[in-house]
C-alpha cells in the first residue's frame, strides 16, 4: 500500500507526520490482515528530509534546528545559484526516509518517538510517501 501525502511548510521546521504513519499503517492491516509490516516513509526533495525524534518535548525540535543552523550555516562561499545550499546540506544529513516496523497494525515507535517531516527551504507546497509492505 502506497500513499501520497501534500503539506504546506513555512520557511523551516519540523512537522510531525506520526499520525499519517499511524492511520496508514492500521488501513493495511484492515484491508489485508497482515499483522507484521514494515512502514517506509519518504520525501522526493533535496532540501527537506524525514527523521524520527522525539516528540514529547517542542524544544527538542527548536533545538534540532538550531543545532543543524550552526552545523550548517549559510555561507557566501557556496555557488549553488539558488542560494540554499545549506538547506540541501540539512537535507542530506538528516536523510530522506525512515523505515519503522509494524506490528499487529501498529507502529513500533518508542514511547517519546514521533515521525518528522523537516523542512529547510520554504515555504512551500511538499510532499511524501507512506508505504505499507
Amino acid at each position: 500500500m502506497l500513499v501520497e501525502f501534500s503539506l504546506q511548510t513555512d520557511r523551516e521546521g519540523f512537522y510531525d507526520i506520526s499520525s499519517y504513519a499511524a492511520k496508514t499503517a492500521a488501513e493495511f492491516y484492515r484491508i489485508e490482515g497482515k499483522g507484521d509490516a514494515e512502514c517506509l516513509v519518504y520525501c522526493p526533495h533535496t532540501t527537506a528530509g524525514i527523521t524520527i525524534n522525539e516528540n514529547a518535548d517542542s524544544d527538542v525540535i527548536h533545538d534540532m534546528l538550531l543545532g543543524l543552523s550552526k552545523a550548517f550555516p549559510d555561507r557566501a562561499e557556496f555557488r549553488h545559484g539558488e542560494g540554499n545550499s545549506h538547506a540541501h546540506l540539512k537535507a542530506s544529513c538528516v536523510g530522506s526516509s525512515v523505515r519503522v516496523i509494524v506490528r499487529d497494525g501498529k507502529l513500533l515507535l518508542g514511547t517519546w518517538q514521533g515521525i518528522y517531516f523537516c523542512e529547510f527551504d520554504g515555504p512551500r507546497q511538499r510532499r511524501y510517501f507512506i508505504q505499507i509492505h
